[in-house]
This record gives C-alpha cells, sequence and structure tokens, in this order.
C-alpha cells in the first residue's frame, strides 16, 4: 500500500520538523545573535518523544527538549493536572506555539491586558484580561500565539504539551 502524506500528518509533525531541523540547518534566525556559535542538532524519534512524554507525565512536569542561551528556539514538553495559570502572560520578543498531546486544556486567548505590569523586559503579567477569547484544546490540537498577544492556560483534568517558542530580537 503506498504512503499518501496528508495534511493533517503534515501540520502534526510541522511543529516538531521546525524544532529540529532549525539547529539542523545551522542557519540562526538572527545571524548576530548566533556568530561563531556552534548549534548542535538533535533528532527526536517517536519513541524518543514517548520516553520523554511518559516521564513528564508520571510527575506532572516540564522537561526541556532544546534549550540554549544561543538558541532562538526553545522547546519542551509539559505535563500538568488541574492547573491554572494565576495570571494572562504576553512577550514582546517571543511567538508560541502549542499542541496538545494527550488530554484537554483551555487557553484564554487575545483581548487587552488590564493591569499588565513587566516583570522582566519584554514580559508582561497581568491579573486580568478584557475581551479574549476561549479556546479548547484536545489531543492532536494546536494553538499559535504570535507575541504580545496576551494568553493564560486552564486545565481542569489533565494535559500534556508540546511547547515551542521563537525568540527575536525586539524591532523598535
Amino acid at each position: 500500500m503506498r504512503n499518501v502524506s496528508t495534511r493533517r500528518n503534515f501540520i502534526r509533525t510541522a511543529p516538531l520538523a521546525a524544532g529540529v531541523m532549525l539547529p539542523l540547518s545551522g542557519l540562526p534566525l538572527m545571524a548576530e545573535e548566533l556568530a561563531g556559535a556552534t548549534v548542535p542538532f538533535k533528532k527526536f524519534s517517536a519513541s524518543d518523544m514517548a520516553g520523554e512524554l511518559a516521564g513528564v507525565q508520571a510527575n506532572d512536569g516540564t522537561k526541556n527538549l532544546i534549550a540554549s542561551p544561543g538558541l532562538s528556539v526553545t522547546m519542551a514538553i509539559n505535563a500538568e493536572t488541574k492547573k491554572s495559570g494565576k495570571e494572562f502572560e504576553a512577550h514582546a520578543t517571543r511567538d508560541h506555539v502549542f499542541q496538545v498531546l494527550d488530554g484537554e486544556t483551555v487557553y484564554h486567548v487575545g483581548g487587552t491586558l488590564k493591569g499588565a505590569r513587566e516583570t522582566k523586559p519584554g514580559e508582561y503579567l497581568a491579573p486580568d484580561c478584557e475581551g479574549y477569547t476561549k479556546v479548547t484544546l484536545k489531543r492532536g490540537d494546536y494553538l499559535s500565539v504570535p507575541r504580545m498577544t496576551p494568553h493564560k492556560r486552564v486545565t481542569e483534568g489533565k494535559v500534556s504539551l508540546l511547547l515551542i517558542s521563537a525568540n527575536t530580537v525586539a524591532t523598535t
């Protein structure tokens, strides 16, 4: 039987491929950011990911898969049970892609932060947000959250997710 690529298969694997291919390509997002740095690549097989996921699910924890001060992309898997963000957050230089690996969660996303404070340069927290949208994510769903978009996660049951963050230099 012929193996047929589908759009669904592409959508399932695109974030992982992006996370793996950036370091593999050796081409940084911002050339001056990594000038002279050696960036190793890492392949994540399906069995590697299953093992990492089992580990975080056993402890309701987080595991950084790609994380380095010299990289513009980070990737982590996370598992949590009955957990909610206390505040909305927004980032001036960071875009997120979330993929639900197992379970279900709700994101409050968009709108306008109310009572925001800058916790460090380009990082904002706020106790409230006006006009946000509730988005329910289930296994296999993705959510893209562009920089400066308020967001907060509310998990009533259990969820495991893959988070890919792309960091760039702020523009004026």
